[in-house]
């Protein structure tokens, strides 16, 4: 009979592999395209499903909601950006060229649409995680 179960250490490997593919392309993005839609939107999509995958190398256990873990997420990436909504880098006196970049230094309503596009496969992902056995 073959074991259906996934492993906590597999989880860890597979997230972490995508977290580095992510953040590579991230990269990438950052500093070779300027200026149209693969910078300003699709590193937002991207960003939410970076942040899961680091999240998922540190707990890679079982969730036990489906939802709980995308939602965090988005609410930290809108709250980052309601922080450049108020200027914070600027507020905060913050020169340093990669911190500005990481915060961010403008609010578009169509970073907040990017994060949750991004959120979406998340929130499929933690629902099939849900639903299958993780041994620990």
């Amino acid at each position: 009979m073959r074991n259906n179960c996934i492993t906590s250490n597999s989880i860890r490997r597979m997230m972490g592999l995508a977290a580095l593919l992510l953040f590579g392309i991230e990269l990438c993005i950052g500093l070779f395209i300027s200026g149209n839609w693969v910078r300003y939107y699709l590193g937002d999509v991207l960003v939410i499903m970076l942040l899961y995958c680091l999240y998922r190398c540190i707990a890679p256990a079982k969730p036990q909601y489906g939802w709980l873990l995308p939602t965090v997420l988005l609410g930290f990436c809108f709250g980052v950006e309601g922080l450049q909504a108020w200027g914070f880098v600027d507020c905060m006196g913050i020169t340093n060229g990669l911190l500005r970049t990481l915060i961010g230094t403008s609010f578009a309503w169509e970073d907040m649409m990017s994060y949750a596009i991004g959120a979406i496969p998340l929130y499929i992902l933690e629902y099939r995680l849900h639903h299958i056995g993780i041994v620990t």
